[in-house]
């Protein structure tokens, strides 16, 4: 019997996804060289990263839940056409407030973008197809964590970060083309989308970022924070098919499991956009060698995230769960106890091999925590939520501790008060986690 084919459906797909993962690891090893060639402060330069996490996280939900009301295929290219605009105009920034609009739109691209690629791929693929469809979509995942960031080096190291950017404006193109081509029409299921929940929630999460990281009438910022999110509150308890129901905090294994992971991405955010700088300021390294001194954490990462399949046939979530984030958290104090004065090899590459396999651990075992005992009604909005935590968590945590490092001048200094920070934030995300187990506990004992 002839072995199906996936046709051009699946590459279309996983070249977008991969897109938007390697888009985000190649700010991480350009940073250095955005804050010199436009003149950006930690501060700013943190923004790089926070205006797209937020739109992105905020509208995540809400890209999902169009693509199950207007159709996907329009969806997808109505965001894969934001995606490339606001890659272009990234690539062309000439200051440092530009740059950080357009980092912001690429991330409303992305919002509308990444939910609709696993529908796609769900829409498209039935039975053993579709399990080697998910499987690649989940190495994919892996590959673009890894080694955007070694792309992005290259990229800066010898040519301009600029480039990472612009390549995608092709490349967008292309799959615009193809995608008009052999992806089928799909129809929405109609109704309304609850843009009152999505506009109150951006709203509230970029006030509440800018006020812990902001310039300027930051107390105003945190004002508007508190009325938006509020808002959201009240329009999420009162609206039909709201955006995030509110009985999904009602279960203390989702509800927990949402704490963890915003304060879990929180720390590992931060770790991700902190290293690179410190291996660039304090060692000398060029953007290649700070990208490749990186790849100590993302290969293990890749490794035991690889192997959890097998590890969950004996151990139960709870248990892997835990592990995960008490490995990271060692592999944190590892850093932050020898301080990065302490050479690479100790004071990085052996923590980074730690936290590497921790993250792999985690991050699955959380995701399963944030959707548990979701019936079919909510279960979107679920995954919907664990997603927004990722990224407003770690965009929260980025905040914190720039604004709490951004008064040392040494690098060194500045670094080794944010390594314990982040080790703060990944306790928070222990306690989370521990708060699951003994609930869980306490519910079989009952």
């Amino acid at each position: 019997m002839q072995k199906q084919k996936f046709g051009l459906v699946l590459p279309i797909i996983l070249i977008s996804y991969l897109m938007i993962l390697l888009d985000n690891s190649i700010v991480f090893t350009s940073t250095v060289k955005i804050a010199q060639d436009l003149q950006m402060d930690a501060q700013s330069l943190a923004w790089v990263t926070n205006a797209y996490a937020l739109t992105f996280g905020g509208l995540l939900m809400l890209g999902g839940r169009a693509g199950d009301m207007i159709g996907r295929r329009k969806v997808f290219i109505s965001g894969l056409t934001l995606f490339t605009i606001g890659s272009l105009l990234v690539g062309l920034a000439q200051n440092g407030a530009l740059i950080i609009a357009m980092r912001a739109l690429q991330g409303v691209g992305s919002a509308i973008l990444a939910p609709t690629t696993l529908a796609l791929l769900m829409d498209n693929y039935t039975g053993n197809m579709r399990t080697r469809a998910i499987a690649y979509y989940g190495a994919t995942a892996g590959i673009g964590a890894s080694f955007g960031l070694v792309i992005g080096g290259l990229i800066a190291s010898y040519f301009s970060w600029r480039v990472g950017f612009l390549l995608n404006v092709p490349v967008g193109l292309v799959l615009l083309v193809l995608t008009l081509k052999v992806v089928p029409q799909t129809k929405g299921q109609g109704g309304r989308l609850d843009w009152v929940g999505a506009v109150t929630s951006v709203i509230g999460f970029a006030g509440l970022i800018y006020s812990i990281n902001g310039a300027y009438a930051r107390v105003a910022a945190g004002v508007v924070a508190v009325v938006f999110l509020a808002l959201f509150g009240l329009a999420e308890s009162r609206i039909a098919h709201p955006l995030m129901p509110l009985r999904l905090f009602a279960d203390n294994e989702r509800s927990s499991a949402y704490i963890a992971r915003f304060f879990y991405l929180g720390a590992m955010i931060s770790y991700f956009f902190l290293v690179p700088q410190a291996m660039q300021n304090v060692y000398g390294y060029t953007p290649l060698l700070a990208a490749l001194g990186f790849l100590p954490e993302t290969i293990p990462q890749f490794i035991s995230a690889t192997v959890l399949a097998r590890l969950n046939n004996r151990f139960t979530n709870n248990q892997l769960l835990v592990t995960g984030v008490v490995i990271t958290l060692a592999g944190l104090i590892m850093g932050a106890l020898i301080g990065i004065q302490g050479g690479y090899f100790w004071a990085l590459a052996m923590p980074m091999v730690i936290i590497g396999i921790g993250q792999g651990l985690s991050l699955s075992p959380l995701t399963v925590a944030g959707v548990a005992h979701t019936d079919p009604v909510i279960a979107g909005a679920a995954s919907g939520v664990v997603n927004t935590a990722h990224q407003i968590g770690g965009s929260f945590g980025l905040s914190v501790i720039v604004a709490l490092t951004s008064g040392f001048t040494k690098a060194a200094v500045s670094y080794d008060h944010a390594a314990v920070l982040m080790a703060g934030f990944m306790v928070i995300a222990l306690l989370a986690t521990l708060n699951i187990v003994r609930r869980t506990t306490k519910s079989e004992e009952n």
